[in-house]
């Protein structure tokens, strides 16, 4: 069977990069604001690029957090990806301004303690024991582009460190998130987009 897998479309950027690369890992994908296509699909993608604060506005003009909540009520999967993965959290502090989350991970995202930012390149991450989405990825270096995290999280935890360790992905029930960019991540980005859409099969 072909997942049914769409990216939600609320205005933010990375829409082509992940809808290509979701297509290449075996995804039939639509891209779309149609939150009646977002419940129905075997796989929800909730991308994200910039402030925690203009994406949740985006996803609210569209209607996006309820679907995320239905569907995680109902047990169907959802996939954040870099901001994407942040506005699953509870809430956002960034530029002063606290911003509430979609809620489906319990954590607040605020701004790394490093010396460098924003976090920019390649970087190792740390999954957990019996992981679905790492499940077989040896080269486990990801591409990440943000100054905030989470450092705290439901579910299962991959960790990643830089100035400090930061959530770099959760695996929560239905929800799969991930802090780096898997369409950047060159083979082991893809794997873990073929790792994620055989768990939906």
């Amino acid at each position: 069977m072909t997942p049914r897998v769409v990216v939600l479309d609320y205005g933010s950027g990375n829409l082509r990069s992940a809808e290509r690369a979701l297509a290449r890992a075996g995804a039939d994908v639509t891209v779309t604001d149609d939150t009646s296509a977002a419940a129905r699909c075997d796989g929800l993608v909730v991308p994200g690029v910039g402030a925690f604060a203009a994406c949740m506005a985006g996803i609210d003009r569209v209607g996006g957090a309820a679907v995320v909540h239905d569907r995680v009520a109902a047990g169907a999967p959802v996939l954040g990806i870099c901001v994407g993965m942040q506005v699953l959290f509870g809430a956002g502090d960034e530029h002063g301004r606290h911003t509430a989350g979609i809620g489906v991970l319990d954590g607040l995202v605020s701004r790394l303690e490093a010396g460098v930012l924003p976090h920019m390149g390649w970087n190792t991450v740390s999954p957990p024991r019996g992981s679905t989405l790492f499940r077989g990825i040896e080269d486990q270096r990801f591409y990440f582009v943000h100054s905030y995290a989470a450092r705290t999280s439901s579910g299962e935890v991959t960790w990643a460190e830089h100035g400090e360790r930061f959530v770099a992905a959760v695996e929560a029930g239905s929800v799969a998130a991930t802090q780096f960019h898997p369409e950047k991540s060159a083979d082991a980005g893809a794997a873990l987009l073929r790792n994620w859409l055989d768990s939906i099969r």
